[in-house]
């Protein structure tokens, strides 16, 4: 199909941007379910503790930055990933090594045993 045909050419252009083997399922199921979600109308719905994990220049850090403001939760607290683009903090080893540091430090202090 025209999705698939684009899809392939988009993975040889931007090979980090999906595992090679990727189906794209969830992407094709789900696009408009996701398009329709807005995390704004429910961060007050958060009472637990909250991270926030964004990359200090990445293009969508705006909506983590508006999303954590509307956060009512006590505990919560937004870490930014210096020199992080959004896509690279799930793939470029030493953010996720930051950030996987981070989570530890987080849930060590909230989580109970």
């Amino acid at each position: 199909t025209a999705v698939r045909t684009l899809q392939r050419r988009l993975l040889l252009l931007f090979p980090h941007s999906c595992h090679p083997n990727s189906t794209f399922l969830y992407t094709q199921s789900s696009l408009m379910d996701l398009m329709n979600w807005d995390v704004d109308d429910r961060m007050a719905m958060i009472h637990q503790p909250l991270l926030m994990i964004a990359g200090d220049v990445s293009d969508t850090r705006y909506m983590t930055d508006d999303a954590f403001k509307k956060a009512t939760g006590q505990d919560k607290e937004l870490y930014l990933v210096k020199g992080a683009q959004h896509i690279e903090t799930y793939w470029v080893p030493k953010y996720v090594n930051e950030e996987a540091a981070k989570l530890q430090e987080f849930f060590g202090k909230y989580l109970k045993r």
